[in-house]
């Protein structure tokens, strides 16, 4: 009892001081993680032969995070390119739902592969706005520390430099978490 309180106020702290980026990377990790225990479930890869309660638990869950990604979309904004992520959320809710009626574990698969696409895209777009930033800051030794870090470079001796800004460490953060892998949350 004691290593799941633990485990839920870490995640309730990841959660309460995440960037909206990083909140973004989350909501995929969550919709990843309960796409693989649906397809597992139904595989029978968890209790030896197929439970379907726990994979409409997880599908319901993946569908819901689906669900999240779309109404967050700021499609004003975003334009073309959020009414075609609509479409592609759209589509994959579908599959979903069809592998829940059906019990089709290739259909989940496919949802998986594709939110795992999507997350793989937003961290490389991290990165890049985070190299963008560092070269209009060249002087930047803590920013180009974490720029190495990301990319699985060691970093530079330790040479004072300008305080990193808030508006520095929250890509840094950002794109050094996405980096390690460290959103996965436990269902």
């Amino acid at each position: 009892m004691v290593n799941s309180n633990a485990q839920f106020t870490y995640q309730a702290t990841r959660i309460s001081t995440a960037t909206k980026e990083q909140l973004l990377l989350i909501t995929y990790d969550i919709g990843i993680k309960a796409c693989n225990m649906a397809e597992n479930a139904m595989l029978g890869k968890i209790s030896g032969s197929p439970d379907y309660d726990i994979a409409n638990r997880e599908i319901i869950r993946a569908q819901e995070v689906i669900r999240e990604l779309m109404v967050t979309l700021n499609r004003e904004k975003g334009g073309e390119m959020a009414d075609k992520l609509v479409q592609l959320y759209e589509y994959m809710h579908q599959r979903l739902v069809e592998a829940n009626m059906k019990k089709e574990p290739d259909n989940i698969r496919e949802v998986r592969g594709m939110l795992e696409e999507l997350k793989q895209t937003w961290e490389a777009a991290l990165v890049q706005l985070l190299k963008e930033y560092q070269a209009a800051h060249p002087d930047d030794k803590d920013l180009q520390n974490a720029v190495a870090e990301v990319e699985g470079r060691k970093p530079a001796a330790s040479v004072p430099s300008a305080p990193v800004t808030p508006a520095v460490k929250a890509p840094v953060a950002a794109v050094k978490n996405a980096k390690a892998g460290s959103f996965t949350l436990a269902g």
